[in-house]
């Protein structure tokens, strides 16, 4: 049966790309008719790189300019293929995303610019991220009878996660990208690191308790043969383990509909304000007026969550209890204000929340499974909402996104299937942290990378590395 499925997951990821391919390969005449008209201004640049550069449409007040190289089937599709392939597989499985893998891929061996291959990169993490929700709707929690998904703790968290995205991505408007760079290395290698030590704090508590079922297992079996020869024959140990079968639910029952409505229903209108802004002008009456409605909302909604929290009306059970535990309303607010704080260093480095959220959960005492998925959860929403929003900007091309966003979404399901196989043959769920840690720490390794270059360069060039202005002034 397992055999089976994986052949039929090789299919249809087969099936998968080589539909994304004719359709790239249907829309390459047309892109090999647009040549770029910019001057040279004396620079030699890689004939590979831009040779068949797309007509660049200029949008903002610097006269942004796209850069989406020709799609041709070559070794630079293969390997990036494989990158995103990895990075899907292990963004997933940590609750991160992997678009740490992504940008610096899109950019250095495929060839587009850093806001297309951010945009690119957001649409791969969608498609990994709904895989993965899709995939874990009908799991359940590893030791309660409760979903995988924490629906009250992703609605407590995710309403101020957005809002965070919101401010950070205004603060990252007006810092130097160099001050992003640094803030950006320190950080992740912060949590790089928390994270591992979280991963051998546990992986140390499962070999205890490994050892300790070991020791209760050898001295049932020594019981066992003295019952054995007793003259009754039985024994009436009440120490003997009975395995209890667990319940199973349809995934429809293992949905807790209410939460996903709200949840959703922030996410519809947060996402109506946010496009309403590109139609007004920028540092306008309108487009302060249309930021500013995001608190209410979002802060209407996560009130709601902490006063049914705090009277007790819900609980946040995934911790060990399915009775939960009392929670106060500062420790709540606390928590509201770490996802505030998640979303502003998200908006403000270019990462997606799961790569704070995922490391603050595992730090509340949230297993690994359960901090992963409602994770990923959270990040559905929120880098959903910006795929939207740049495919209304045209920031990408659909074709290429189609394509990797498919790659990412077969590879997420691969990295779930697998790993969650492996973490049951091991009863290691360690080894979900150890990977976040991972891809976390690469993640540093290549947007920092990426980052030191693009700074260099500057200084080369003696380029302006002040903060900027977010309304610059009309000439």
């Amino acid at each position: 049966m397992a055999w089976s499925r994986s052949s039929n997951w090789c299919r249809l990821k087969v099936g998968i790309c080589y539909c994304l391919v004719l359709a790239l390969a249907s829309v390459s005449e047309s892109l090999e008719q647009q040549t770029s008209s910019s001057q040279n201004h004396g620079k030699e640049v890689e004939s590979n790189y831009l040779t068949n550069v797309s007509k660049s449409q200029t949008s903002g007040v610097g006269g942004y300019k796209h850069v989406w190289p020709d799609i041709r089937f070559g070794w630079k599709i293969l390997v990036g293929t494989v990158i995103g392939f990895l990075g899907s597989a292990f963004g997933s499985i940590g609750g991160v995303g992997g678009g740490g893998f992504f940008v610096p891929m899109l950019t250095l061996i495929i060839g587009f610019d850093q806001k297309s291959s951010t945009a690119i990169s957001k649409c791969m993490i969608t498609g990994g991220a709904a895989a993965t929700v899709l995939y874990n709707l009908r799991k359940r929690h590893p030791t309660l009878e409760l979903p995988l998904i924490d629906y009250d703790l992703a609605l407590l968290f995710q309403p101020m996660l957005v809002l965070g995205i919101s401010i950070g991505v205004s603060l990252n408007v007006v810092l130097a990208e160099w001050m992003i760079t640094i803030l950006l290395i320190i950080i992740l290698l912060g949590l790089s690191t928390k994270s591992f030590f979280k991963g051998v704090e546990t992986w140390k508590k499962e070999t205890k308790t490994k050892k300790i079922l070991l020791d209760a297992s050898k001295c049932l079996e020594s019981k066992d043969v003295e019952d054995r020869h007793s003259p009754s024959g039985e024994s009436n140990d009440p120490t003997q383990t009975k395995q209890v079968k667990r319940r199973e639910v349809s995934i429809l029952e293992n949905v807790c509909w209410k939460q996903l409505g709200i949840i959703a229903t922030v996410w519809v209108i947060i996402l109506g304000l946010q496009i309403a802004k590109n139609y007004v002008t920028k540092c306008s009456v309108a487009y302060w007026s249309l930021n500013l409605l995001q608190i209410p909302v979002t802060v209407a909604v996560t009130s709601y969550e902490v006063i049914k929290l705090s009277q007790g009306k819900r609980i946040l059970a995934s911790r060990g209890s399915e009775i939960g535990e009392e929670w106060r309303v500062y420790k709540l607010v606390s928590c509201c204000a770490c996802g505030l704080a998640a979303g502003l260093v998200g908006g403000l480095l270019g990462l997606g929340g799961g790569f704070i959220m995922g490391p603050l959960f595992l730090e509340m005492g949230i297993p690994p499974q359960v901090s992963s998925a409602t994770s990923t959860f959270i990040m559905a929403f929120s880098s959903s909402m910006s795929v939207v929003e740049y495919y209304l900007l045209n920031r990408f091309p659909v074709p290429y996104a189609l394509y990797f966003a498919g790659v990412a979404t077969v590879s997420a399901i691969i990295g779930q299937h697998v790993v969650g196989k492996v973490i049951k043959a091991l009863g290691r769920a360690s080894l979900i942290i150890f990977i976040l840690s991972f891809t976390i720490f690469v993640s540093t390794l290549t947007l920092g990378g990426v980052g030191i270059v693009h700074m260099v360069k500057k200084i080369e060039h003696k380029e302006y590395l002040g903060f900027e202005e977010m309304c610059p002034h009309k000439s």
